[in-house]
């Protein structure tokens, strides 16, 4: 099992480079920043862009994986997305992980002056946008026309570091997402029950995961996919679980979604006065000892 971390883009360059820094220096084994153009409660607040910051990451930093947890269609079109991984992934010395899922309904869904996209919308478009992506992130000239997305002569010489392309950790739970996560993702991604964590009770909400581990399998066996071979992602901090109260809480979290078949598990940098609120000094320890607590 692995263990990495989302930092949210929040900071100022001055003060961002030091807790990438430090989270490498914790021994992450990747770090992740969501890809939005503001996000809940944060939408008042500074919030910086997630190529540029991972961009910024990937030279303040040597050995750990850089990525986003999601990008998506609600403002993102894939060719001049994969321009940017490549180069991304140029900068890095290919250490770039791509997390892209559907989207949501919060600003992004609107910054554009659209209406938000029905959940039938945002799949119809995901369904054009992560086969295109791949397309870009695989071949030196690309042309597709789509319903929603094309590309005419679209070049990405040379292409990325890591072959065939950067992998993609798909986020998915429904029936047309998991499809995609089987037939293109090299890992999958989850937060939970999408209804949210006042749904699910504490107990009940490992259940959930084994579940959606269920549904995954199913959509790699008719994909003829090996199962073990894509890898497990859960992104803490949208449950009602607490794993990151304590040491102790976090090995119990972290055993039993091991466990479940679990690769890596993704926890949030602490933020001051925000739901992402917890103790400093106890999110080091974790980090520093919490997998080797498993045993």
């Amino acid at each position: 099992m692995r263990l990495s971390t989302v930092i949210l883009p929040i900071h100022r360059w001055s003060e961002g480079q030091k807790i990438w820094q430090r989270a490498e220096e914790l021994g992450f084994h990747a770090a992740y920043t969501y890809d939005h153009l503001t996000w809940r409660s944060f939408q008042d607040d500074p919030w910086f862009g997630a190529v540029p910051t991972l961009t910024a990451a990937a030279t303040a930093t040597q050995r750990m994986r850089l990525g986003t947890l999601v990008t998506s269609p609600n403002f993102r079109h894939p060719v001049t997305l994969a321009k940017e991984l490549m180069t991304l992934d140029d900068i890095s010395g290919g250490r770039v992980t791509v997390g892209v899922g559907v989207g949501g309904t919060g600003f992004d869904a609107t910054a554009f002056g659209q209406e938000p996209w029905t959940p039938r919308e945002r799949a119809d478009r995901f369904d054009e946008f992560l086969p295109l992506l791949d397309k870009l992130l695989t071949q030196s000239e690309t042309t597709v026309e789509g319903r929603f997305y094309s590309a005419v002569e679209a070049r990405n010489i040379p292409g990325c570091v890591q072959q065939p392309r950067v992998p993609f950790y798909v986020a998915a739970t429904g029936p047309r997402g998991l499809k995609l996560a089987a037939k293109y993702g090299q890992g999958w991604v989850t937060y939970g029950d999408p209804r949210g964590p006042g749904d699910v009770p504490v107990d009940q909400a490992p259940a959930v995961i084994e579940a959606q581990l269920g549904k995954l399998r199913a959509a790699c066996e008719a994909e003829g996919r090996d199962f073990g071979g894509i890898q497990k992602m859960l992104l803490q901090g949208s449950t009602a679980e607490k794993p990151l109260a304590s040491l102790a809480a976090f090995v119990d979290w972290a055993g039993t979604y091991r466990d479940l078949g679990i690769d890596e598990l993704v926890i949030h940098w602490p933020v001051p006065d925000s739901i992402f609120e917890n103790d400093l000094a106890v999110f080091e320890q974790i980090a520093t000892e919490g997998l080797a607590q498993l045993g």
